[in-house]
């Protein structure tokens, strides 16, 4: 079990970036303080050969540089607002349109491209990190000043967690996530078509052209292609009809600590399971990958990773029918998620 921390790159600002390597067991994690960014996780296969399951760039300069979130922490909303803007509590909220005319991810600048502050302990005997950060009252056009922290741990069975909490003077909407994109093949191997995938998801968001949620209720998944719960191959229902995934699925009210998704490798024999306090997640399957240049020469080309980022519904602060996303002054918000990378 160990922690280090290494310079990473140096901003515009002069200000270091580190990164930070966590190792338990066989599995090994590297995350960046700059946008508390996952970079990396390096685990056996079954033959015990080891791979990083996680897509990303092997030097700091391209995540300066525009790039489809690689493991960014996306807040202060992660997901899409529509129309960017909400009303709270009688005031309308004007926000930046990064995503056409709507609000993507924290917009112009977001959480995923800022540094935050880096903390090294343990917990229960085990390496962890904390990223905390401050997003002031009017930054990207939220209320409230906001105060942020990530905690992330890894033990010897390929337990990654990561805590969120946040803490607001006003009321104010919070939706952060990761944004790791996972091949369990190994970056770079290709796409993630015949991975197989559960999800204990009874209903999703359909969405409009601009991937806004639809009016109304989630809608059932039965007889259609968002029916993952017997778990099938991530592919078997792409075709011209529907190129790839990128929805909101409702996760079903589980027991504390059950997974909701599980999703197994089996030529590599890798398995990940995810359990998380999150009401839903974005099941996102690199539609927008278009031969990105990553690790050690690898291409990312379209569907060559997943996402599974929990997270509260898009266009919550639009939708009073959507489960509560707010922050309130007083109170802490807080949600986990734990990725369990393991050996089938």
């Amino acid at each position: 079990m160990s922690l280090t921390k290494k310079q990473f790159g140096t901003l515009s600002t002069g200000e270091d970036v580190s990164l930070y390597a966590l190792e338990s067991g066989e599995y090994r994690a590297c995350w960046s303080d700059y946008g508390a960014s996952w970079l990396s996780l390096v685990m056996p296969d079954s033959r015990g050969r080891k791979d990083d399951v996680v897509l990303g760039f092997s030097s700091f300069t391209p995540y300066a540089a525009v790039h489809p979130h690689f493991g960014a922490t996306v807040g202060r909303f992660a997901n899409r607002i529509a129309g960017a803007k909400f009303s709270l509590d009688g005031k309308d909220y004007g926000l930046h349109a990064n995503n056409g005319a709507n609000h993507l991810h924290g917009g112009r600048r977001g959480f995923g491209r800022r540094l935050w502050r880096a903390d090294i302990a343990t917990i229960g005997g085990e390496p962890a990190l904390r990223f905390s950060l401050d997003s002031a009252d009017g930054e990207e056009g939220y209320p409230g000043n906001l105060c942020v922290s990530v905690t992330v741990t890894l033990n010897a069975q390929g337990e990654l967690g990561i805590s969120y909490e946040a803490e607001s003077d006003r009321r104010t909407p919070v939706n952060l996530t990761n944004h790791a994109y996972f091949n369990l093949s190994g970056e770079g191997a290709g796409t993630i078509a015949e991975h197989e995938l559960m999800l204990r998801c009874s209903h999703y968001l359909p969405v409009d052209a601009a991937l806004i949620p639809l009016p109304g209720k989630p809608t059932d998944v039965s007889g259609t292609a968002f029916d993952f719960r017997k778990g099938k191959r991530i592919g078997a229902d792409l075709g011209p009809a529907l190129l790839g995934y990128d929805h909101c699925f409702v996760i079903d009210s589980l027991p504390s600590g059950e997974p909701f998704a599980v999703a197994t490798e089996k030529a590599k024999g890798r398995k990940l399971t995810v359990t998380t306090t999150s009401p839903a997640v974005q099941f996102y399957t690199g539609n927008h990958l278009n031969g990105i240049m990553g690790k050690g020469g690898s291409v990312y080309e379209r569907q060559s990773a997943f996402c599974l980022e929990t997270q509260y519904y898009p266009d919550t602060p639009n939708r009073p029918d959507y489960p509560s996303c707010y922050a309130e002054p007083g109170k802490k918000w807080a949600q986990s998620t734990q990725y369990c990378f393991s050996v089938l």
